[in-house]
């Protein structure tokens, strides 16, 4: 009877995440709740409960890991519990973010305005229904995503008529990802169960994608098939699917490294045939503008490690310098690691978020990803703590 118990127990917990999640979208939902997209807010209650509720959510997912890796599960239970998860969601509006938006005016600059995102601004198109639903402060930017992404994006322009149908487009479209990369964890890793419940049961990813549609839930999902692919010995298809994981948005081409040290001649040539085929396709379409996709000029984040520490009282330059200094120490120690044998993409990505002074909360979806399908228990904890720490900028106080 107590063994019963203690195998129930790590499901419980999934179902009480996803309860909780479902209360916090709950809370977004109310009328005067700042948290939704375009929310007016009346006061701070919706916040407070949507922040304490997605806390809890976090707290028992945690603690269903905990109770996983002690007593396993069944994998497809613990699949059912991660659907849910990351579809509850869509059930509620989109939240906190503009981005689908931006993605949008991008797309239309092209496909309405035959002119180039990588160039031109949405502010150059004021009145176009996507510049009018894109956040002020990013309408005089030129698009940072990768052209395949840009691509994708103007296709869901053509099948779409207005910001509503667009942004759930998106976020459908993130949350059918996460879900992808669930189960491709669940393929990849050794410890199956506890796999899917890392990434699928996280609620920062449920909210970030199937709740903000963003687009590095197609990154990770190409990134991990890239590594399902090479666990087959796929190396080829691999090389070339990673390539594409970049040509949406460049964190995986930073993280390639990494992988390559180690791959074998054929992942190799698929990231050479792809990447060729790739940049030639890419540059008749937009020209040579698109390799700034990695520019975001002198913008920072108010939760980055480097601006952190200038709150610290740490001059501007100072911090910077210290965020680089452990970028390039980092890195190197990592290509080592590689070398030795044990490639380490989640502590890569985990870097990667730790020294941008541009940190934004889904950006700590990515060492999640990837740590769940390493055997790697401190990419795996300071993945998590990296989660955490950036929860609390889901509230819009």
């Amino acid at each position: 009877m107590v063994l019963g118990n203690e195998s129930i127990r790590p499901q419980a917990l999934g179902v009480a995440t996803a309860l909780a999640l479902a209360i916090a979208i709950v809370a977004a939902s109310t009328r005067g709740s700042p948290v939704p997209v375009g929310g007016i807010e009346r006061g701070d209650a919706a916040s407070i409960v949507f922040f304490a509720a997605l806390a809890v959510g976090f707290a028992l997912y945690a603690g269903g890991l905990v109770a996983l890796r002690r007593a396993g599960g069944r994998l497809a239970t613990i699949l059912v519990i991660a659907v849910a998860i990351q579809l509850i969601p869509l059930a509620g509006p989109l939240l906190l973010s503009h981005d689908v938006y931006s993605y949008w005016a991008y797309a239309r600059i092209t496909s309405r305005h035959d002119s180039n995102p990588y160039v031109v601004p949405p502010a150059r198109f004021p009145s176009d229904p996507a510049t009018r639903v894109v956040a002020p402060g990013w309408r005089d930017t030129t698009s940072v995503y990768g052209p395949a992404f840009t691509a994708f994006s103007i296709g869901v322009d053509k099948a779409t008529q207005s910001s509503e149908t667009v942004a759930l487009v998106f976020r459908t479209v993130s949350a059918l990802a996460t879900i992808a990369a669930t189960v491709l964890a669940a393929y990849i890793a050794r410890r199956k169960a506890f796999a899917a419940a890392f990434l699928g049961w996280n609620p920062l990813l449920a909210v970030s994608f199937a709740g903000g549609g963003h687009n590095d839930a197609l990154m990770l999902v190409l990134m991990l098939g890239a590594l399902a692919l090479a666990s087959r010995r796929r190396d080829f298809a691999a090389g070339g699917l990673w390539m594409l994981a970049g040509a949406v948005k460049a964190p995986a081409l930073f993280l390639l490294p990494l992988q390559l040290v180690r791959s074998r001649r054929r992942f190799w040539a698929g990231c050479a045939v792809a990447g060729i085929a790739g940049l030639l396709a890419a540059t008749l379409a937009f020209g040579s503008s698109w390799l700034t996709i990695g520019r975001l000029g002198h913008n920072e984040a108010r939760y980055a490690i480097p601006v952190r520490l200038q709150q610290f009282g740490l001059p501007d330059r100072a911090a910077h310098l210290i965020a680089a200094a452990a970028l390039v120490v980092g890195a190197l120690w990592l290509l080592r690691q590689a070398l030795k044998g044990r490639t380490r993409l989640a502590l890569g990505a985990c870097l990667l978020v730790l020294t941008t002074p541009w940190l934004l909360p889904w950006y700590a979806t990515w060492p999640v990803a990837l740590a769940a399908v390493e055997e790697d228990a401190v990419a795996r904890v300071l993945a998590l703590a990296i989660a955490a720490y950036v929860l609390s900028a889901r509230v819009p106080f």
